[in-house]
C-alpha cells in the first residue's frame, strides 16, 4: 500500500495543475471545492482584469482565505441544482447574497457520483460550449483523483476506528499494524489524538476532510454514548513538546461542529487533546486521554473549549472512574434541584481550599450567610467539613456530578 500522506500530496499537486488547465482553457479564474464546499485548489487566470483584487466577490474571497464556504452559501448554490447536474450550470450575479459576479459551476463526477465542483467567475458572454465541453473532460480526470483519494481516506478511517475500538490487545495490535503499514515512515513520528464531542455529523462522509486540517493523518467518528458521537483526529506533530498544531486543529474542528449543529439542541461541543506520543503503539491510551479531556471541558467550562489532558487536574482521575463509582450516595440529597445553590456554595468553598473570606467574596454573600449554608450542607450529607477525608469525598462527588 502506498504512503497515504505521499498520495495526498501527489493529488494536491495534480489538482492544482488541472485547475490551472481549466483556467487557461476557459480564460477565467477557477476554484476546485469538494462536495462539502471545502477548498482544494484555486487558479488565477493571468489577465489584467483578474489581477485587480476588487474582481473577487466576498463569497470567493472567503472560500480562498478560510478554505471553505458557509452552510448558507452551500445551500444557496445547491438551490440551482448543481448536485444533480451533469453539465455546466450558470448562476447569475446576486449582490444581495454576496455573489457580485456570475458563475459557472462544473460538477465533478466519478461513476455518476458528484465528488466536487469547479467554479469559474463569468463576465460577458462567457466561454463557448466547445470550450466548456473540453473543461468537463478535465473535470472527469479530477473526479478520478478525488475518488482515489477518498478510497485512501476511507481505508485510514476504517483502520483508525479499528485501533480505537479494539476490545482485546491482540485486536488492537493487528489494527495498529495495518494503520502503520498505511502510513508508512510517518507512522514512527510524533502524534497526538484530538477528540471533539459531541460531534453532530452522522456518517463519516459528513466529517471534514483531512486535507482541510494541517497535519491531519486520519479521522473517524465513534459512538460517545447512546445518543451522540465523538470525532477522533490523528494528528502528526513536529515535536512532542509543541502542541500548537493540535490546538489549532481542535479550534478548526470546533468551528465546523458549531456550524453543523447550528439551530440544534444540546451542549456546545468541546475538544480534548491527548499527551503526544512517538509512534502508534499507545493510540488506545491516547484516545482515552483525549476523550477524557473533552469530557472535562464539557463539564467544566473554565477548562475549555479546548482542554489538554495534562491541564485537567483532578478530572484525570475522575474521568477514569466507572460511572457508578463516581456517584457517591452521600452527595445525593445535596444534588437535588432544590439545593442547587447549596451545592454551588460547597463546591466553591472546596475549590478555594476552605477559605471562608475568599468564598464569600466569590459568591457575593456575607460570611455569616456562607457559614449558614455550609451547616446546611453538613446536615444534608452527614459529612464534617472540618474533616479532610470528608471534604475530599464531597469535593470528588461534586466534580464527578459534572461529568
Amino acid at each position: 500500500m502506498r504512503d497515504n500522506a505521499r498520495v495526498t500530496s501527489e493529488h494536491r499537486g495534480n489538482y492544482q495543475e488541472l485547475v490551472d488547465e481549466i483556467s487557461e482553457l476557459l480564460g477565467a479564474p477557477a476554484t476546485l471545492e469538494s462536495r462539502d464546499f471545502e477548498l482544494i485548489a484555486f487558479g488565477a487566470y493571468d489577465s489584467e482584469g483578474d489581477l485587480d483584487p476588487s474582481s473577487l466577490d466576498p463569497v470567493r474571497t472567503r472560500s480562498i482565505l478560510t478554505r471553505r464556504s458557509t452552510p448558507a452559501v452551500r445551500a444557496w448554490f445547491e438551490g440551482f441544482g448543481i448536485t444533480r447536474a451533469r453539465g455546466p450550470v450558470r448562476i447569475p450575479r446576486t449582490p444581495e447574497a454576496g455573489v457580485h459576479r456570475g458563475r459557472i459551476c462544473l460538477p465533478v463526477r466519478h461513476r455518476g457520483v458528484v465528488l466536487g465542483y469547479v467554479w469559474l467567475l463569468e463576465d460577458g458572454p462567457g466561454p463557448s460550449d466547445r470550450r466548456l465541453d473540453a473543461a468537463m473532460r478535465v473535470t472527469a480526470r479530477i473526479g478520478a483523483l478525488l475518488a482515489d483519494e477518498a478510497q485512501h481516506g476511507a481505508d485510514l478511517t476504517r483502520e483508525l476506528r479499528a485501533v480505537l475500538t479494539a476490545e482485546r490487545d491482540w485486536q488492537r495490535d493487528m489494527a495498529v499494524a495495518e494503520l502503520r503499514t498505511a502510513l508508512g515512515p510517518r507512522a514512527d513520528g510524533p502524534h497526538t489524538l484530538v477528540c471533539v464531542a459531541p460531534w453532530p455529523a452522522g456518517p463519516d462522509d459528513d466529517a471534514p476532510s483531512v486535507r482541510t486540517v494541517p497535519g491531519a493523518t486520519a479521522l473517524c467518528t465513534l459512538p460517545r454514548d447512546a445518543s451522540d458521537l465523538a470525532l477522533a483526529l490523528l494528528l502528526r506533530l513536529r515535536a512532542t513538546d509543541v502542541l500548537t498544531p493540535a490546538t489549532a486543529a481542535a479550534g478548526r474542528l470546533l468551528e465546523r461542529a458549531r456550524e453543523s449543529a447550528a439551530g440544534g439542541r444540546g451542549p456546545a461541543p468541546a475538544a480534548g487533546i491527548a499527551q503526544p506520543r512517538t509512534g502508534l503503539a499507545d493510540l488506545g491510551a491516547a484516545w482515552e486521554e483525549a476523550a477524557a479531556a473533552a469530557r472535562a471541558a464539557l463539564a467544566e467550562p473554565r477548562l475549555g473549549p479546548v482542554a489538554r489532558w495534562d491541564s485537567i487536574g483532578p478530572y484525570r482521575l475522575l474521568t477514569a472512574l466507572p460511572p457508578r463509582a463516581a456517584h457517591d450516595p452521600v452527595a445525593g440529597p445535596l444534588l437535588a434541584p432544590a439545593h442547587r445553590e447549596l451545592a454551588r456554595t460547597a463546591e466553591t468553598y472546596l475549590d478555594l481550599a476552605g477559605q471562608a473570606g475568599r468564598t464569600a467574596a466569590e459568591l457575593g454573600i456575607h460570611r455569616q450567610t456562607l457559614y449558614y449554608r455550609l451547616s446546611r450542607v453538613e446536615q444534608l450529607t452527614g459529612l464534617d467539613l472540618d474533616d479532610g477525608e470528608d471534604r475530599l469525598l464531597l469535593h470528588m462527588a461534586l466534580k464527578a456530578h459534572r461529568l
